[in-house]
């Protein structure tokens, strides 16, 4: 395999889209090349290969492992746009272990959140914060509020392995049957950025959820989650078209 020396697109480009080739095309599969041996393989500088590797870094198709050096990032996830889903069943379903550590269980009180579930600015929530990770790895920064009214057994529960909406159901009979969600690309801020273990300029979704229950909402969540890791997927149908709606940015 050569590269175009002749070529306007730098060789360092053209490695790293050689590279995604061979690994869709299922190469690689026992080991990742060293650089040394990419470097005699395509005739290059080790700059232009480790230039190449850290764009695919970058990506999420690649991870540096102390001990093991460079190594394919094989575990992504896919969740169906339209759905009301649950994370936790999201993991488990492709074959990694869910696992959260919680950063905060405690009762709370934030007009703002409390005016997404139309209650008063005043009144009681129910917080959790969890780090969510895959086969602990971290993946997602997650956040949810319930009313407190509804959701106080849930302040003794172990959430480490325990899907939120399932508590929901086993403490009081329900779970959110409907909703909405609104997702945006963002970069998270260094805190986010160490929390989540993520490099300086990968992205992330933000997302924004009201779940609600009968037509009452019962939950305001929001998530930040790794996008590298995670993927959305729309299903549609002739004869159907999603309606988009203009938002203001403030």
């Amino acid at each position: 395999m050569t590269l175009d020396r002749d070529s306007p697109m730098p060789l360092w480009a053209q490695l790293e889209s050689m590279l995604r080739d061979r690994l869709d095309a299922g190469e690689f599969e026992d080991r990742f090349p060293t650089d040394a041996e990419l470097v005699a393989e395509y005739e290059v500088s080790r700059h232009t290969v480790r230039e190449a590797i850290r764009h695919l870094n970058a990506s999420g198709i690649l991870r540096r492992e102390r001990g093991r050096g460079t190594v394919i990032n094989r575990t992504t996830f896919e969740q169906p746009l339209g759905a009301l889903y649950s994370l936790f069943r999201s993991v488990e379903s492709s074959g990694a272990t869910q696992r959260s550590h919680v950063l905060e269980l405690r009762e709370d009180h934030d007009p703002v959140i409390a005016r997404h579930l139309g209650l008063a600015p005043d009144a009681a929530l129910f917080h959790l914060a969890r780090i969510r990770c895959a086969d602990d790895e971290p993946l997602a920064l997650d956040r949810s509020w319930l009313p407190l009214e509804l959701a106080r057994g849930l302040l003794t529960s172990d959430f480490e392995r325990t899907a939120l909406y399932d508590e929901l159901e086993r403490t009081v009979g329900t779970r959110p049957d409907a909703g909405w969600e609104r997702i945006s690309p963002v970069l998270p801020n260094p805190d986010q950025r160490a929390t989540l273990q993520m490099r300086r300029g990968e992205a992330a979704f933000s997302l924004e959820r009201l779940g609600t229950a009968k037509g009452r909402p019962i939950e305001w969540r929001t998530t930040l989650i790794r996008g590298a890791r995670y993927r959305f997927v729309s299903n549609f149908a002739a004869g159907t078209a999603p309606a988009m709606t203009a938002t203001s940015s403030d």
